[in-house]
């Protein structure tokens, strides 16, 4: 991404200042910015950073983000955040996205354990 563009988790920074350097190595500090961090490496095609901040124990082998129809991500809600113990939280979120012209929503309850102190996405429930 070009420099001083706004991050597309949607928070007022620009993306190297917000989840640019989460995806530049350093280890986002709590699940909500893990979250937004993943959030803008689905819109950015990020692959491999989804695969690494996935948990080991739940990632899948490989991640294709390329294969039609693609997804164009337009907007992140956080509903809401919680921190169980200091290794253990939960993000609501809302995802928008457009797939072949057509306006999609994502509504999930992703759980993110923190380990050697970082976090990782660790799975999620989908909203019906």
């Amino acid at each position: 991404m070009k420099t001083g563009l706004p991050c597309p988790c949607g928070l007022p920074a620009s993306y190297e200042h917000c989840c640019g350097r989460y995806h530049g190595g350093q280890a986002a500090p709590t699940p909500e910015a893990l979250m937004r961090s993943r959030y803008s490496a689905f819109a950015l095609g990020l692959g491999d950073y989804l695969i690494a901040s996935w948990h080991p124990g739940s990632r899948p082998a490989e991640l294709d983000l390329s294969t039609p129809p693609l997804a164009k991500w337009i907007g992140l809600k956080i509903v809401s955040t919680a921190l169980q113990d200091a290794d253990h939280g939960t993000v609501h979120f809302i995802a928008r996205c457009r797939v072949g012209g057509r306006a999609e929503r994502l509504e999930e309850l992703s759980r993110f354990v923190r380990e050697d102190g970082r976090w990782f996405y660790l799975d999620g429930e989908i909203a019906a």
